[in-house]
């Protein structure tokens, strides 16, 4: 919706947006709690409240939006295969932006032995069953893994009547941002496993227990002898997010591995001319304020491509360097400010951060779970 809407203040003449639910917003629909639009709007609102704000925007602005309607094919050439209720169509575009944001890792992404009891849920997927749906995934809770969706869920849990056991992470520092931490574990006396991990499932028709060992700092292996088991009737997993990038693939756009994103110049176009990509299908995002400001520039980008204005030249690579896991864009081609996007490959205290001569900036403590 942010691209859409700045696509259409930066003088698109004709703007669709495409949707394969039954209303804009995504997964905000299902987050109701507070903590969204912080830094963008200077508000504390829920996601309905984020979303319905941008959906206001769009409408004000006249885009066209087709919605239940789901993107099927995507060419290099900016033909688009959809379908809907009222059958399959083709529509080529000037431009494109591609903002299908993210999916959760499952369990077998995560390689967890055991049976294949009922119970085993990812967060994002337990968050639907209580907020939108209005059912309890289960009552003795055992949550893998300390993301974002996963803290929030144990608090959001406990509040519902269940019992969360554990929080169980495989690194030494949780996953998420430390407001979630302190908010929805510390807050709620939720036990707090640094380097442990799930080595076991136990049950037959439904989850009896899992079994957690604490892991080796350097290989991340289980340790033997370090093993315990709880019983539960539920694990959840909050074990990671992959950008959503299958009809990048069929564009044949360059992706970063180190992202699982499309590999992106400033204005947040793609390898492919004319295709851009913002917000966590370029890369996962902390906060949902990032996602918008983010699209908008893909927005603005695709807009201005559309409208056949220039974008700079061929452009310099940006590589990231000692103690830096990547950064976004991963080139410049113009000669306008360059915000840049970037995340450690550990925790560490008292660092400096160092573009060449150019730029620097020092930090107190600085962590892989936040950008």
């Amino acid at each position: 919706m942010a691209a859409a809407a700045r696509a259409k203040e930066a003088g698109a003449s004709r703007v669709l947006l495409i949707e394969r639910q039954e209303q804009l917003g995504g997964l905000l629909h299902q987050c109701i709690h507070n903590g969204f639009g912080l830094f963008y709007f200077g508000e504390d609102l829920t996601g309905p409240e984020y979303a319905h704000r941008f959906a206001e925007r769009v409408m004000d602005l006249g885009v066209e939006v087709m919605l239940e309607t789901m993107v099927t094919r995507l060419s290099p050439e900016r033909e688009i295969t959809a379908v809907s209720k009222e059958g399959v169509f083709r529509i080529r575009a000037k431009s494109v932006v591609l903002a299908m944001g993210c999916r959760e890792r499952t369990r077998d992404q995560v390689q967890i032995p055991g049976s294949r009891p009922a119970g085993i849920f990812t967060a994002g997927t337990a968050q639907r069953m209580v907020n939108v749906e209005g059912l309890l995934p289960g009552r003795r809770i055992v949550i893998l893994g300390s993301g974002d969706v996963g803290m929030i869920m144990a608090r959001r849990l406990l509040l519902e009547g269940a019992e969360v056991l554990a929080v169980v992470e495989i690194l030494p520092y949780v996953g998420g941002l430390i407001r979630n931490e302190v908010q929805c574990l510390h807050d709620f006396q939720v036990p707090l496993f640094l380097e442990h991990t799930v080595t076991k499932i136990h049950g037959e028709r439904r989850v009896e227990a899992v079994t957690i060992a604490r892991v080796d700092r350097s290989t991340r292996e289980p340790i033997p002898g370090t093993e315990r088991t709880i019983e539960c009737d539920t694990l959840l997993l909050s074990v990671g997010l992959i950008p959503e990038n299958e009809l990048s693939r069929m564009a044949g756009v360059m992706l970063d591995p180190l992202t699982g994103g499309a590999v992106v110049d400033e204005s947040r176009q793609s390898s492919v001319p004319g295709i851009f990509a913002g917000g966590n299908v370029l890369h996962v995002h902390d906060l949902v304020d990032n996602v918008s400001w983010e699209a908008e520039i893909a927005g603005e980008g695709a807009a201005r491509f559309a409208q056949g204005i220039e974008e700079g030249e061929e452009g310099i690579a940006i590589r990231p360097g000692e103690g830096i896991r990547y950064v976004v864009p991963q080139r410049i081609r113009g000669r306008q400010p360059v915000t840049l996007y970037l995340r450690v490959k550990d925790m560490a205290e008292g660092v400096r951060v160092r573009v060449g001569d150019i730029w620097e900036r020092k930090f107190r403590v600085v962590k892989p779970s936040e950008m």
